[in-house]
Parts: structure tokens; C-alpha cells; sequence
């Protein structure tokens, strides 16, 4: 999606603090005890007062309102029955659709005690994410993003998950061009002007690829190794992007 006219943006920012606002409920519910099947209820139940809808939930027929992954899995974990436990690594990706616009955002919740190399793969996807920002500008190729943030984690001595990309995002939840998390030579397509794109690194602390998992939905790391997810819907701009999900 390029958005065409204020009354596009007004939409885009309002779905992207609806992101928001379940975003920070869900992580303030995020404690030992609690399972993902309650976590999921309350993303169910904000994004119904608010006049929103899972997007996954509606265009795919994902089995929940919002994609909770823990420790391995990297992305789309099915809420359920699962207790959070001290120590998980808990990745939230909320998708919501609201007056006919989609805004896409995740965070990693570390679950107290955290562990050091959790807790510097969360700071460095983070970073990873900011430095992507330096250089998300109108008239670039699509690439510097990707060059951008691979560079960043392996100055933080990480990896990205090669398989795993951002993407288009705005009136469907995956839309062109796609955003890669490293430096794809076939990456070329230039940033426009008013380009809504989600940008998301997902960073692990060895080399490893994503596996799909029997249930059809998670992707886990294939070694068994912790993954972190920092993810965040952008409009492309001549300066800094505009962060719609922050």
C-alpha cells in the first residue's frame, strides 16, 4: 500500500494504536501462570472494543487473534492451553484490521529471571531495527533495510533468520514488496513515497533456518535455539519513516 491522502494516514495511525494498545496489554499480562489461550483472549477482547479484527485470524483463518511464540518458535505460535513459565522468551505479534487498513507490529517479552544471551538478542534485534531506520528512505532500493539490519546483528555477533522476512503491508497483511533481514542482491525495488511496509528483525545467537512445525502454522528455529522478533509498520518517507505501530 502507498498511501494517497491524509484521511489514508489518519486510518493507518488509528489501526496502528489499536496495534499499540494491545501490544502493551499483552505484555503487562505476560507473567508466570498466565497461558497463552488467556493472552489471546485479551487481544480478542481489546481489539472488539475497538472496532478491530484479527487479520490473520479473518484473511487466513489463523486458530487465535494474535500469533504467541515461545523460546524456539520464531513466529505464528497458536495461543492455547500453554502456561507461560519464569524464563520464557515470548514473542507477541499482534495484526489488526480496522476500517479497511492493517497494521502489523511484535515485541519479545522476556519473562523474569531473564537469561543474559535473551536479553542481548532482544537489545540487539531492537537496534537492528533503529539502524534499519537510519537508512528506510524514499528513493533507496528496498535492500538497504536488509543490508542494515544484517549488519547490526553480526556486529552484535548474531544472525538473522534468512527465510523470515518483513513485507508489504496495508490493505492486506502481506503485501509487495518483500523486506528481507539481510543484504538481498535481488532486493532492488525502490521505496516510494507514502510505502507501507513491516519491518522485522528475527535474530537468533547461531547460524540456523526456520522449520515449520507439525500443527501448520509455528516456525521454530530447525537447531532448538532461542529466537527474538522486533517488528514494526512504517511509511516510508523522504526523512526518518513514520513509525505507525509505535
Amino acid at each position: 500500500m502507498t498511501v494517497a491522502c491524509q484521511s489514508e494516514l489518519a486510518a493507518l495511525l488509528e489501526v496502528g494504536r489499536t496495534v499499540r494498545a494491545v501490544l502493551d496489554a499483552l505484555r503487562a499480562a505476560t507473567v508466570p501462570g498466565v497461558t497463552t489461550g488467556e493472552l489471546d483472549e485479551i487481544c480478542r477482547d481489546i481489539l472488539q472494543q475497538r472496532g478491530a479484527r484479527s487479520a490473520p485470524h479473518r484473511a487466513y483463518g489463523f486458530p487465535g487473534h494474535a500469533c504467541i511464540s515461545i523460546n524456539e518458535e520464531a513466529v505464528h505460535g497458536i495461543p492455547g492451553a500453554r502456561v507461560i513459565l519464569p524464563g520464557d522468551v515470548v514473542k507477541i505479534d499482534v495484526t489488526a484490521e480496522q476500517g479497511g487498513l492493517i497494521a502489523d507490529a511484535a515485541e519479545t517479552v522476556l519473562v523474569p529471571p531473564a537469561a543474559p544471551t535473551p536479553m542481548a538478542l532482544a537489545a540487539c534485534a531492537r537496534s537492528a531495527f533503529e539502524r534499519a531506520m537510519e537508512v528506510a528512505r524514499t528513493g533507496r532500493p528496498v535492500n538497504v533495510i536488509g543490508a542494515a539490519i544484517e549488519a547490526e546483528v553480526r556486529r552484535c555477533g548474531f544472525f538473522v533468520i534468512r527465510e523470515l522476512t518483513g513485507h508489504g503491508v496495508g490493505r492486506r497483511i502481506h503485501e509487495a514488496p518483500t523486506v528481507a533481514n539481510f543484504a538481498d542482491p535481488w532486493a532492488t525495488d525502490v521505496l516510494q513515497d507514502g510505502l507501507v511496509i513491516a519491518v522485522e528483525p528475527i535474530v537468533t545467537a547461531l547460524p540456523t533456518r526456520a522449520l515449520d512445525l507439525a500443527d501448520g502454522w509455528t516456525i521454530a528455529t530447525a537447531d532448538g535455539g532461542i529466537a527474538v522478533h522486533h517488528e514494526h509498520t512504517i511509511v516510508i518517507r523522504d526523512g526518518a519513516p513514520l513509525i505507525v505501530t509505535a
